[in-house]
């Protein structure tokens, strides 16, 4: 047994537990690339992060494909990761990959707007986004934007603080106006190698069934 499979039982429990069987969602991962996440990319703890969100994919999604994409003050929209292939995935394709900007400052709207027009225009489908988005704090006020404007769409934002930074921003989430729903929520993790794989399946997957209840209501979901 690999260690996915190991990993997507432990979804599949939250997944229960969160009455989310038979939801099918796609799944995205938006990684934070900037200069402070230099560690956590050379130990081995991004390629673990992105495992445990490919078994999110891998039960939610039909063809448990996991979308990713990478940030700092420019963003990259990489190969999908799937379980054939997630093997060394972040060396391979990140940090070997010169063209991939990496370990600059953090700037989240450009790579959010590219988020948004992958899900709602280029492949346009009644199935919801379900996207993990990865920071490790001094997150930009010009978030407002795009979560305002994807609050109409089927696209939900699960943001993930790592780290002991600020994440004031991200803080403040559940009191921003002007949403169409509440289409975004915020958790922090101090130490990713720490957590259990069931708390962090259960806070992951914490707001997504209510989003979905609401969206259902206000006819984004159908």
């Amino acid at each position: 047994m690999n260690s996915i499979s190991l990993l997507k039982q432990n979804v599949k429990v939250a997944l229960e537990k969160k009455k989310l069987n038979g939801v099918t969602a796609r799944v995205g991962l938006v990684l934070d690339i900037s200069g402070s996440m230099r560690k956590l990319y050379k130990n081995g703890t991004v390629q673990k992060v992105v495992e445990k969100i490919l078994a999110v994919a891998s039960q939610f999604d039909d063809d448990g494909t996991l979308d990713v994409w990478v940030y700092d003050n420019e963003f990259s929209r990489l190969k999908p990761v799937t379980e054939i292939d997630f093997n060394n995935y972040v060396e391979d394709v990140i940090l070997s990959n010169p063209l991939i900007h990496k370990f600059g400052r953090n700037d989240e709207p450009p790579v959010m707007e590219d988020v948004i027009k992958k899900y709602t225009i280029e492949t346009q489908s009644a199935e919801p986004a379900f996207i993990v988005f990865i920071n490790d704090g001094g997150c930009k006020k010009t978030i407002k934007k795009p979560v305002v404007e994807s609050s109409v769409m089927p696209v939900f934002w699960q943001f993930v603080g790592i780290g002991d930074s600020n994440f004031e921003v991200l803080q403040n989430l559940d009191h921003m106006e002007g949403r169409f729903v509440d289409n975004a929520n915020f958790f922090h993790i101090e130490d990713v190698e720490k957590i259990s794989d069931e708390d962090l399946y259960n806070q992951l997957l914490n707001e997504f069934p209510s989003w979905i209840e609401e969206a259902k209501t206000k006819g984004i979901l159908s």
